[in-house]
């Protein structure tokens, strides 16, 4: 029973090239070909260099002479900083009360500030108590209200809503 080599990920290099015929682009950008594979692979040899496919499903395929310890470097640090540039955006979320008091309600808004300029969500959460239970519109006033404090910097992504005692909205960043 024979166990089949790994596969490698990446493109064929050097000896692992199946085509016999290619079209092989030089360092400073010449393009030779089409040629063997065997003068393909004493060109690269003779320039002290690998011999990369680039573009293997071409008819021939595409060759490029190129230092590959450097080549794959390269496309790791390519990968490294396209991962450095993403933002995974969170769902921060602030609690109130229906009649929250002036002060305490610019602290919220400050805060959530701070998390639009971060790029993330916020969900605003209103939680009733006891009597508040009858007063509804005061919390829907009070969600319209953050609403339009916001409206230059963010959209309303989920409507004001109830689930059991609270009500919620969810706010995204323009």
């Amino acid at each position: 029973m024979h166990d089949a080599p790994a596969k490698k990920s990446g493109p064929r290099v050097n000896e692992d090239i199946l085509a016999q015929e290619l079209i092989v682009i030089t360092e400073d950008g010449e393009k030779h070909g089409p040629l063997t594979l065997e003068q393909a692979l004493e060109m690269a040899e003779e320039a002290v260099l690998d011999l990369v496919e680039v573009s293997p499903n071409m008819s021939p395929p595409v060759c490029k002479l190129l230092d590959y310890g450097k080549f794959k470097y390269q496309q790791q640090k390519k990968k490294a900083e396209a991962k450095k540039k993403q933002k995974i955006v969170e769902i921060k979320e602030i609690k109130m009360r229906p009649n929250i008091d002036t002060h305490d309600y610019e602290t919220k808004t400050k805060a959530m500030r701070r998390f639009f300029d971060e790029g993330d969500k916020v969900k605003v959460t209103l939680r009733f108590r006891g009597r508040e239970m009858a007063h509804m519109e005061r919390g829907m006033s009070l969600l319209k209200k953050v609403e339009t404090d916001f409206e230059e910097i963010a959209k309303v992504e989920a409507l004001p809503k109830m689930e059991g005692r609270q009500m919620m909205m969810v706010l995204a960043p323009r």
